[in-house]
């Protein structure tokens, strides 16, 4: 399967590091990390989480209030938002892929 990140999941995970990196030094490296590892494994998994009612499937991190949303095209995996949990609920729905 050929991977894709938006532009906008990029740019919000790059925010969420420097933000924990600002809170304490080494944390926002953690949240890279469990990220980076939520991605492999959804490359390794793509099908295994359930469809949701708009069509994405999504991956929680283990330790940080985040996940990874994502929808399945094909052989290609679309990451459309590395999202807060405690924000706003689906607030990237309306992005194009």
């Amino acid at each position: 399967m050929k991977l894709h990140i938006l532009q906008e999941a990029e740019e919000e995970f790059s925010e969420a590091i420097q933000y924990y990196e600002d809170i304490t030094t080494g944390l926002g490296i953690r949240l890279k990390n469990q990220v980076k590892q939520a991605i492999h494994w959804i490359e390794a998994n793509c099908e295994l989480p359930r469809i949701r009612p708009k069509g994405y499937r999504k991956v929680n991190c283990k330790s940080f209030p985040y996940y990874i949303a994502y929808f399945v095209r094909k052989d290609e995996i679309f990451i459309v938002a590395i999202a807060n949990g405690y924000k706003r609920p689906e607030y990237w729905i309306k992005r194009k892929i």
